[in-house]
């Protein structure tokens, strides 16, 4: 095992108890944590876009996208908004996973030139992790959230949406990120790089979910 996985790997075993206990908590605790990853992922930005013409307008969409996390966290329905915003994150942690682990294993053609190591075997394997992973969260639901939910159709349909759109968020950071001859957003997080690099398919989810929770696909 290289130094550099075995950072990855503590690293993560520290920050996902750490996050989960200010999603969980919620209120003013959730609402710090909001605002300190909102911070540091627009200094992650600014130096990745300074002098860039898209500079402003990725300004604009990330706090849109984190204004949407802190009202689908606080969604009026008891329980339905910690639910959401759990089956959100699953769903974009589980791509990932699925990803890395499905293309590291089959490998097969390249997906697209801006990200090398993606390839379409990586994307079928994000499918089947996050539908796998949100289908368990929607089974339990009622014992971990107080919430009953099915799991049919219209979160089928939603699971799928997600996973695609984060997948899209992955390959466009990428993209900005080549662009700025950057291979991370930052150094905060070791055997990760930055904030950036472990939420750009989040960032985009959320937006995409808060619409989809206006138009009533999923309540």
């Amino acid at each position: 095992m290289t130094i550099e996985l075995e950072k990855r790997i503590l690293s993560t075993f520290i920050l996902i108890p750490l996050c989960f206990y200010f999603i969980f908590k919620g209120s003013i605790l959730f609402n710090f944590f909001l605002i300190l990853c909102f911070t540091i992922t627009s200094h992650e930005w600014y130096k990745m876009s300074k002098k860039k013409k898209y500079h402003l307008p990725g300004y604009l969409f990330l706090f849109f996208s984190f204004y949407s996390a802190y009202t689908i966290r606080n969604y009026p329905t008891e329980g339905s908004g910690l639910f959401i915003f759990m089956l959100i994150i699953v769903i974009c942690v589980f791509t990932d996973i699925g990803g890395y682990i499905v293309g590291k294993i089959i490998k097969g053609p390249k997906l697209n030139k801006i990200s090398p190591n993606k390839t379409y075997s990586g994307m079928i394997g994000s499918y089947i992790f996050s539908i796998f992973s949100a289908y368990i969260l929607i089974y339990y639901s009622e014992l971990l959230f107080k919430e009953k939910v099915n799991f049919i159709i219209n979160e089928l349909i939603f699971v799928i949406l997600i996973s695609s759109v984060s997948q899209i968020g992955d390959i466009s950071i990428s993209l900005f990120k080549r662009l700025s001859k950057i291979k991370d957003s930052g150094k905060l997080i070791p055997g990760h790089g930055g904030i950036l690099d472990r939420i750009d398919g989040m960032i985009f989810a959320f937006p995409i979910s808060f619409v989809i929770l206006q138009i009533g696909l999923i309540k």
